[in-house]
């Protein structure tokens, strides 16, 4: 299941997401260097063109202006802004009368741009990101765990189907021979009608029961095979595990280890750094703005193509915008206290979410402690109805007991022998939800561990 079930695939390809996200958050605060290039950008218009004299007249405009630009940029993640680096040469031909080339080059210009704001996009993701990815990696974990758990389910499935059908047949067996014996004893005059008759009622609905457990069997076996990637060619006859571990598990320890492993402790985390980052950035939002941008290098521009990087010429340029807000009717100030509102009911859900987490801790430790002397005791229970219905069987033979008699025997036997089954199966859906959500395994005692390089091959 853990290697081929569709839910474990699945999983696996969540956490592939997960990882090329982190990836690229990582890839953002790295030096990024790009190539950009326009060719060509032909124009041919008639354009409005103001003479010296203040008249205006039309003039054809017939030119092609192609283009190259070489740019590097870098994130900073302690303030927010970025670096940039950027190389630029531009060629323009002008067609017609008055044709010409000329060549425009900037090569080299240096700069930064900066939000002057009190909210940093950046910083909140070098909180945010690492955590999710943290996440993520326990969160595959944890679905391998609940693989497992839908595993003990189908397994179960079809262990008590198998088991069903098991005693439907014997029952059936038994139940074609009791009837023969009683229809005996009915002609000598030993028993009455009635009694025969219950005996053939009792064959007629075990071969009802025999042939539902025939059907059942089938649709549990299609099931597992479904869930753990066979095609029907594959024919499954489970083996019922007749032993257990012998573990307990101390609730302190399984809470400490739930508490440093779970995922849904990072995702708490998590959460509440979130509402404090859109806190923040609806407290910026409501206030002054402003961004700021400066540059400084060097342009020519020449008719000739190897003159062009002769002798550059200084360029600088610096830009101050401001936005304030005059009269916005509130709205900044409405999403600043939506922003803490939020905030404040993603603090109490996580506070009762961490309080339900504990609680939920010792509930699965303490109910996978009592579930062995469950299981003993069911296993207990099923020898003494089997030998019970054994020794009634013999009674009847012998006209000790009567048919209800025997039919409670019977009855009793299989409750049994489902009571059984069932009591194994809690054993190991407890087991493996201790599991995930401890990521812990309290019988080699160590963590669960994964590799994750495999998971991206």
């Amino acid at each position: 299941a853990r290697e081929q079930s569709p839910d474990a695939i699945m999983a696996k390809h969540r956490f592939r997401a997960s990882y090329w996200e982190f990836r690229t958050f990582k890839a953002d605060f790295r030096p990024n260097l790009s190539l950009s290039t326009t060719f060509p950008e032909f124009s041919r218009a008639i354009k409005k063109y103001q003479k010296e004299d203040g008249t205006y007249s039309y003039v054809e405009d017939n030119l092609n202006s192609t283009s190259v630009n070489l740019n590097l940029r870098q994130n900073v993640g302690f303030t927010g802004g970025q670096i940039f680096a950027t190389s630029n040469l531009t060629r323009l031909d002008v067609f017609g009368n008055d044709a010409s080339t000329s060549y425009l080059s900037t090569p080299i210009s240096i700069g930064y741009r900066q939000p002057v704001m009190f909210y940093n996009e950046y910083k909140w993701q070098k909180k945010i990101e690492p955590l999710k990815y943290e996440e993520a990696k326990k969160d595959y974990i944890s679905s391998l765990e609940d693989v497992a758990i839908k595993a003990v389910s189908y397994f179960f499935d079809l262990a008590l189907a198998q088991q069903n059908l098991q005693v439907a047949r014997i029952n059936y067996s038994n139940a074609d021979t009791l009837y023969q014996i009683a229809n005996g004893r009915y002609n000598i005059g030993t028993i009455a009608e009635n009694e025969l008759m219950q005996m053939e009622l009792s064959l007629l609905n075990a071969g009802s029961s025999l042939n539902s457990a025939v059907v059942d069997l089938e649709i549990r076996k299609f099931q597992l095979r479904s869930f753990l990637g066979f095609n029907d060619q594959v024919d499954l006859v489970l083996i019922i595990p007749d032993e257990i571990p012998e573990l307990t598990v101390d609730v302190e320890k399984a809470l400490e280890i739930a508490k440093a492993n779970n995922p849904d402790i990072i995702g708490f985390e998590r959460q509440l750094i979130e509402a404090n980052r859109d806190v923040a950035k609806a407290r910026s939002e409501k206030g002054l703005q402003a961004d700021l941008y400066a540059s400084i290098g060097y342009t020519q521009q020449s008719p000739e193509f190897q003159n062009v990087y002769v002798n550059p010429q200084d360029q600088q340029r610096i830009t101050l915008g401001l936005q304030i807000p005059i009269l916005d009717w509130g709205l900044g100030r409405g999403r600043y206290k939506m922003a803490q509102s939020s905030q404040e009911v993603i603090r109490t859900n996580v506070e009762q979410a961490r309080t339900d987490f504990v609680q939920s801790v010792y509930l699965n430790v303490m109910q996978f402690n009592l579930q062995d002397d469950q299981l003993l005791i069911a296993a207990k229970s099923d020898t003494i109805a089997q030998k019970r219905y054994d020794m009634t069987k013999q009674r009847f033979l012998i006209g000790k007991v009567d048919v209800l008699d025997l039919n409670v025997a019977l009855s009793e036997k299989d409750v049994a022998k489902t009571n059984y089954i069932a009591a194994l199966r809690k054993y190991w859906s407890n087991f493996y939800t201790l599991r995930r959500i401890t990521l812990y395994d309290f019988i080699e005692d160590k963590e669960l561990q994964t590799n994750f390089d495999e998971l991206l091959e």
